[in-house]
């Protein structure tokens, strides 16, 4: 496979982290752009990286970079997928990839218009354990999916000018963590939910601090969500079919699945290399999509976002950029 020049812009704490795992795995980005410059040349002296640029403009006319990672906070993200389009360069975009279906419908165009793939870094869709369990369900012994349940909620700092309940800054539990959850039920659903419902808590702020989410489809696949920015959860997700269940925990980062059966029979155990970042297979998927060689799920990723859209809407849950 070709070696891809990737370029990322931002250099918060996903992308220290994804710079970590290029770095464990003997490999770094090539240029590096940050609004705050000496963030940018800091960045770029820790993980030897070779060209800071001064404007986001100068990384998108530079034609040795292949691949720009959008690591900004979500309000940002539509204006530089735009702009890497706009510049033939492929676009990894962290979660969420966009405010709303109406931004994402705008950057697949444009990506599509100009011939460069889109993805969103959602490390659900990457995971060998999750590929692995994926392709045993296709074997048919577990039979029908029936209903998923899946949680996530950490305890932030109450602080109202956090980035986590910010509306300048697109805050809000579903963005910020709803997205794993509702990705991993969008994974294994057969098709997206049609039929949804909710019970929210705003901060003072208007954002969403928890909720609690009700799915299904029309195969009658039921999924139940619980998100919070204010309690800790556990991190576990089950779905659980007609002869047996999967349980998954730590699922957005997992190495480890355990499928248990209902007759008894001995559970079938799926592991992955614990030593190794998620972040890792996310960046390994994109290459090979660009590549030619499989897709990123741009598909799972645009009816996520319409099912954000939609919760965002009953709740009233509206971002500055949105009015």
């Amino acid at each position: 496979m070709k070696e891809y020049k990737w370029a990322c812009i931002g250099c918060g704490h996903i992308a220290n982290e994804t710079a970590q795992a290029m770095k464990a795995a003997g490999r770094s980005f090539y240029g590096v752009y940050s609004r705050t410059y000496n963030k940018a040349l800091s960045f770029a002296a820790e993980y030897g990286i070779e060209k800071v640029y001064e404007s986001a403009d100068g990384l998108f006319s530079d034609k040795d970079i292949d691949i720009v990672y959008v690591a900004t906070p979500h309000n940002r993200h539509i204006e530089y997928i735009l702009k890497a389009a706009e510049s033939k360069k492929h676009i990894l975009c962290e979660k969420a990839i966009t405010l709303n279906s109406d931004e994402l419908s705008r950057a697949v165009k444009a990506c599509g218009d100009n011939g460069v793939i889109l993805a969103e870094a959602m490390t659900v869709y990457h995971l060998p354990v999750l590929k692995e369990v994926s392709e045993y369900i296709k074997c048919g012994r577990l039979g029908r999916l029936k209903m998923i349940e899946v949680n996530l909620g950490s305890c932030k700092t109450y602080d109202m000018t956090n980035r986590f309940f910010n509306p300048a800054l697109a805050g809000g539990a579903m963005l910020d963590i709803g997205v794993y959850a509702l990705s991993f039920v969008r994974y294994f659903f057969s098709e997206n939910a049609s039929d949804i419902s909710s019970v929210v808590k705003l901060a003072p702020t208007g954002v969403d601090e928890q909720a609690v989410l009700l799915l299904k489809n029309s195969k009658d696949e039921m999924a139940g969500v619980t998100l919070s920015l204010t309690a800790k959860l556990p991190r576990t997700a089950v779905a659980s079919f007609e002869n047996g269940y999967v349980q998954v925990e730590s699922y957005n980062r997992s190495s480890y699945a355990e499928i248990t059966f209902n007759n008894g029979d001995d559970p079938i155990i799926i592991t992955s290399d614990k030593s190794v970042s998620p972040l890792i297979y996310e960046i390994k998927d994109m290459e090979s999509a660009v590549s030619g060689d499989n897709g990123m799920h741009l598909d799972y990723t645009t009816d996520v976002m319409e099912l954000m859209t939609k919760f965002r809407k009953e709740w009233g849950v509206i971002y500055p950029e949105e009015k």
